[in-house]
């Protein structure tokens, strides 16, 4: 079919988990798009909401350099980890989940009492040890549930039980914790942005332990006691246990708000900024968003609701594309997606899923055959 003007299309879909990254789920969509309209104009960005994967997405699009270092895992064992430094800012892009992360542990080692974020520590004091001003720390992705102690003990706060001797690692030191010494913290007076789409508190029935804790290994007696373990190191250093936003990775946004000053702001926007991607949204003529699953959690913030406001700020049709459709998802479309389309054969082995999108998205293009949506 012939068309009589070019259409101008920006893809930006978050990472289908277990199958596509963001970059692999968005060449896929461009793909599909240009089968059916082969003279249209595709732009693919990646999309990342401050989890596993941010780093890398962004690292294109940052002048900056790779750091690799050594690091503690979750369970204190080492490994080499890496971050980005771009020296002209002087800011470090670190992401949790490459120290800290549950795809470091076999299914059998997740265990929130027992694992740490003392390698992120470490990642950040190497940050800071080579200049950085500015760390932009992308949180998602945690095994963790200590609250940042680990972190913190990694920068040089002391936290100690009643014999004086330094609580162990993981949640279950918190159990011990009976006082905290933060004068030789390091980090402090530098620029510390946490880039998170969690808003649950630390403590209480939305917190951290019940809601997140039993996908990185907990029982439900486990999440009991390690929601009032955070409590009391919250209420020990004098800090509100149930402020919104602390509950991420495990607490970690906790320690970083409260110990380091640190700004709780939108992965998914981060991820924006620095892509430019509202600019090509602004200039371009059709949207197309998504991720593997959505459903009514997505309207939480979630990378594809960024994307979609964006969207609508300009006025531009945004196709959400997934892997599947969960419950309330009709409220997306109420919210203003133009339409929402799950593929056509939902697999997660990744060959099969990269097909899947292209079936789906070329069918969903050649039926708009007069362009519009």
């Amino acid at each position: 079919m012939v068309h009589d003007m070019t259409k101008k299309a920006v893809v930006a879909v978050d990472s289908f988990k277990g199958s596509l990254t963001s970059m692999e789920a968005g060449e896929a969509v461009k793909r599909g798009i240009l089968r059916a309209w082969p003279d249209a104009e595709v732009t693919v960005l990646p999309l990342a909401d401050g989890g596993e994967g941010t780093v890398d997405s962004i690292a294109p699009f940052i002048n900056g350099i790779t750091r690799t270092v050594p690091v503690s895992d979750p369970l204190g064992r080492q490994i080499e980890a890496s971050y980005i430094f771009d020296p002209e800012s002087r800011t470090a892009y670190i992401e949790m989940a490459k120290a800290a992360g549950l795809t470091l542990l076999k299914e059998d080692e997740h265990d929130p009492y027992l694992t740490t974020t003392y390698g992120v520590g470490e990642l950040m004091k190497d940050a800071i040890d080579n200049g950085a001003g500015k760390l932009v720390i992308c949180i998602g992705g945690s095994a963790t549930n200590d609250g940042g102690a680990g972190m913190l003990q990694a920068l040089g706060a002391r936290l100690l039980d009643k014999d004086g001797n330094d609580v162990r690692p993981g949640a279950i030191g918190l159990k011990d914790l009976y006082k905290a010494d933060f004068s030789s913290l390091l980090g402090r007076g530098i620029q510390v942005i946490t880039a998170s789409d969690v808003t649950n508190p630390l403590c209480g029935p939305d917190g951290a332990s019940f809601v997140y804790g039993p996908q990185k290994g907990a029982s439900k007696e486990a999440c009991e006691a390690m929601d009032g373990w955070l409590k009391n190191f919250a209420e020990l250093s004098g800090f509100d246990p149930f402020e919104k936003g602390t509950g991420a990775a495990g607490g970690m946004s906790f320690a970083l708000k409260n110990f380091l000053g640190a700004e709780l702001r939108s992965g998914a926007k981060i991820v924006m900024e620095i892509t430019g991607l509202e600019d090509l949204i602004r200039e371009c003529d059709i949207v197309v968003t998504g991720e593997g699953r959505i459903d009514s959690q997505t309207l939480n913030g979630k990378a594809p609701f960024m994307v979609m406001e964006a969207g609508r700020k300009y006025g531009k049709p945004v196709i959400g594309i997934c892997g599947i459709t969960g419950e309330g998802y009709e409220k997306c479309l109420k919210a203003g997606f133009t339409k929402i389309v799950p593929l056509i054969h939902p697999v997660m082995e990744t060959s099969g899923a990269v097909i899947s999108v292209e079936e789906t998205v070329e069918k969903l293009f050649v039926q708009a055959s007069d362009r519009t949506f």
